[in-house]
């Protein structure tokens, strides 16, 4: 079983879990649940922003510990003044050391906040919009086609955006009209290596009528540049500004660079 596999197995014994404990009619009087979400297409369609998707990361199953110490409000906080076009938040607990309270530390933020997960079930984003996320990921390497449209459609009727992540071609019958964003993994799921390349080959064949943003392995201001140059809107990076001294003057002094 591969570190994918591990992780799906165990988030279905999760979300059975708290399906039980926090019935979805509960979430849905969240203070959260009916705020209007905000847009991260728009923000990464908008010349005056980075592009940027800066996320707030604890460890991974590669890395081990990456950062913790920086608080969710002091990271977060510094990603917005310094100009991240969005927030990824993973929520993830048993393997990222994170949780949907993460969520509602980022949300005082006036930026979008993506809930970054292993999303399988339609529970999971009635979740996302109660604690405060504008944005949910979609792993296609995990997810069936129909599956991606399912989970999609109930993205839009609570009003969020949707990001679905790629890895290779195969997965491109993926991409459906109800996606936002489609973005490309440059780390193996199933290994965990990295190679920056990946984006640029998959760019062509995913087209023009989604928004891309290329994830993972982005480490220089010439990454972002080199990427744009294939048609790249947004960049989600986290590991590179949270393993630094500090995730906050790391980001103000990426961003102050492009």
């Amino acid at each position: 079983m591969n570190i994918l596999e591990k992780i799906i197995a165990r988030k279905s014994k999760e979300v059975a879990a708290k399906k039980n404990d926090v019935p979805e009619q509960e979430l849905e009087k969240g203070r959260y649940f009916s705020r209007q979400t905000l847009s991260l297409r728009k923000r990464l369609l908008d010349d005056k922003h980075t592009g940027i998707i800066a996320e707030y990361k604890r460890r991974s199953p590669s890395k081990g510990i990456i950062n913790d110490r920086d608080s969710v409000e002091a990271v977060t906080m510094a990603y917005t003044a310094y100009g991240a076009s969005g927030i990824s938040i993973l929520t993830d607990l048993e393997f990222f050391g994170g949780s949907l309270d993460d969520l509602i530390s980022a949300r005082d933020n006036g930026i979008p906040l993506l809930r970054k997960d292993f999303m399988i079930d339609e529970y999971q984003i009635t979740e996302a919009k109660a604690y405060g996320a504008d944005v949910i990921l979609l792993i296609a390497a995990c997810l069936s086609p129909l599956r991606v449209k399912q989970l999609a459609q109930k993205a839009k009727e609570l009003g969020l955006e949707v990001l679905l992540e790629l890895h290779d071609e195969s997965e491109l019958d993926h991409i459906c009209e109800l996606v936002d964003l489609v973005g490309v993994n440059n780390r193996n799921l199933k290994t965990f290596e990295v190679d920056l390349e990946h984006s640029t080959r998959l760019a062509e064949k995913i087209g023009s009528d989604f928004v891309k943003v290329a994830e993972s392995g982005i480490n220089d201001v010439n990454n972002i540049r080199y990427l744009k140059a294939h048609g790249f809107q947004g960049f989600l990076i986290g590991e590179y500004f949270m393993k630094q001294k500090s995730p906050m003057e790391a980001f103000k002094n990426f961003s102050y660079s492009l």
